[in-house]
């Protein structure tokens, strides 16, 4: 193409952000590598062949739905081959293109299979990968490959910016329309710390700050994320404070929280808000000329790009739908959804409505019904005394997903329920998910589930007991008996 196009404005290399781009795929490359060491970690146990959900059966079920069109619908590598050998070979692989990409080696090779590999494992893994940074990823990985194959052009620094724009006001807008009165009356911080999936020890220091600080930090968390997002298509004055702004709390919630890769994907695209001025005080600099060079000769790659504009817009209203519970068009056959299945076009809602209480589940067998032996999970609170790790950036699947089901969402119930099955039957690679598994040579004939109510010890208590939660027994937890799911 031509830059004499009525695009060249847009498909011209910017100068001013080569050094940016470069440091964005390589926190990109670390990012990916963390996202494909937790997927290792687990993807056997979650939906391998004796996982909880196992992968074979899902794709069964999609091919039996939609038939020839499966495979475009909900597109996945495992559909050659979904073994568990190919689901850790496709893991593992990722963590070597994730290095690759880091150390440089054929940036736009790396990022394309890094994209697929992880879309396929995504599609796999159903209820388990049905987290919005997984799509922050997919959207961030996507732009990822232009971006190796042409350098910054114009057109792929507004399509970054419209990517963070959408994350960060819309999980602002999805506060506001679901009229939880925490977010309204500024308190949400005296639950968060507390409430949140898997907090570690930051979390409990920051619950005992004064409430006056925590209503500060709740209103400028709304501020952050209503107000500041505009400033991200205004001059580069407004831009730097936005980028100051948002990296600033995310660095906070990391001091606070374990949210996986998320926190840090969301500073990395902060980094096309700075510009190579901006970032040269405090990281090395080198000429970009070839660089500069091949995003003009490549320009052309760029229009592609065009197209994600006019998909990830459909985002606002899917926000709107999401909190307001009206979907339209939820059917699969439409666009959106077509979109979404590529990874693209997510609606971003962290944490519109808050919990303020905290409930813990734990999971005991017994042979007898008489006396039972608790299993122990790797990272929830497993027992008042245990201190909270930081875990950051891994994200422990099962442990985070066991944190939704207290609430009996329906959507919660069969893989719970799948779980217990697996543990009655002792399957290995479920077991493996654990930190302790009681039964080691044969599965209990009993399982239940014992509900708690958990909150964090004052300071005053936990320096007299040594305790960082206070527990209250609310009784055995509601489920159907395990079966074969």
């Amino acid at each position: 193409m031509s830059l004499t196009s009525p695009f060249a404005f847009l498909l011209k290399t910017d100068d001013r952000y080569l050094a940016v781009s470069r440091w964005f795929l390589r926190l990109l490359a670390l990012i990916y590598l963390a996202a494909f060491i937790s997927t290792a970690l687990e993807i056997t146990g979650l939906v391998g062949e004796q996982g909880i959900l196992p992968a074979e059966r899902y794709l069964n079920g999609l091919e039996q739905r939609f038939g020839q069109i499966a495979w475009l619908r909900f597109p996945t590598l495992f559909w050659f081959n979904h073994s568990d050998m190919a689901l850790l070979a496709a893991a593992y692989a990722g963590c070597f293109f994730a290095v690759m990409l880091l150390v440089g080696w054929r940036p736009l090779l790396s990022t394309i299979v890094l994209f697929a590999l992880y879309l396929s494992l995504f599609r796999v893994g159903q209820t388990f990968f049905n987290f919005q940074w997984e799509y922050l990823l997919f959207e961030a990985g996507f732009l990822s490959i232009f971006l190796a194959a042409t350098g910054p052009n114009r057109l792929l620094l507004f399509l970054f910016h419209w990517l963070l724009f959408r994350l960060r006001f819309l999980s602002g807008l999805s506060k506001l329309l679901s009229e939880d009165p925490t977010w309204r009356n500024l308190t949400t911080l005296r639950y968060y710390f507390e409430t949140q999936p898997l907090p570690h020890m930051g979390s409990w220091y920051a619950h005992h700050l004064p409430d006056w600080l925590l209503r500060t930090g709740t209103g400028f968390t709304l501020f952050v994320e209503l107000i500041v997002p505009f400033f991200i298509f205004l001059p580069r004055p407004f831009r730097l404070f936005a980028a100051f702004a948002t990296i600033l709390i995310q660095l906070l919630i990391i001091a606070t929280s374990n949210h996986n890769f998320i926190n840090l994907l969301t500073i990395a695209l902060c980094l096309f808000l700075l510009d190579d001025r901006a970032i040269r005080s405090f990281v090395p600099g080198r000429s970009d000329r070839a660089t500069s060079r091949r995003g003009v000769s490549l320009a052309g790659i760029s229009i592609l790009p065009f197209f994600a504009i006019a998909l990830v817009s459909t985002s606002v209203y899917a926000a709107y739908e999401f909190v307001a519970g009206t979907r339209p068009q939820t059917t699969w056959h439409a666009p959106a959804n077509w979109v979404r299945g590529w990874g693209l076009g997510n609606a971003y809602h962290v944490f519109p409505n808050m919990q303020t209480e905290r409930h813990e589940l734990v999971i005991e067998g017994s042979d007898d019904g008489i006396h039972w032996q608790a299993y122990r999970f790797r990272y929830k609170p497993n027992d008042t005394k245990e201190r909270p790790a930081f875990i950051v950036p891994l994200h422990p699947r099962l442990d985070w997903m066991i944190w939704f089901v207290p609430s009996q969402h329906p959507f919660m119930r069969p893989w719970f329920e799948a779980f217990l099955w697996r543990l009655h039957q002792n399957s290995p690679s479920v077991t493996g998910l654990l930190s302790h598994n009681p039964f080691p040579d044969k599965g209990p004939r009993y399982v239940r589930a014992l509900s708690y109510r958990y909150r964090f010890t004052t300071p005053a208590a936990r320096r007299q007991s040594g305790d960082i939660w206070v527990s209250e027994y609310l009784g055995e937890f509601p489920h159907v008996p395990p079966r074969v799911p």
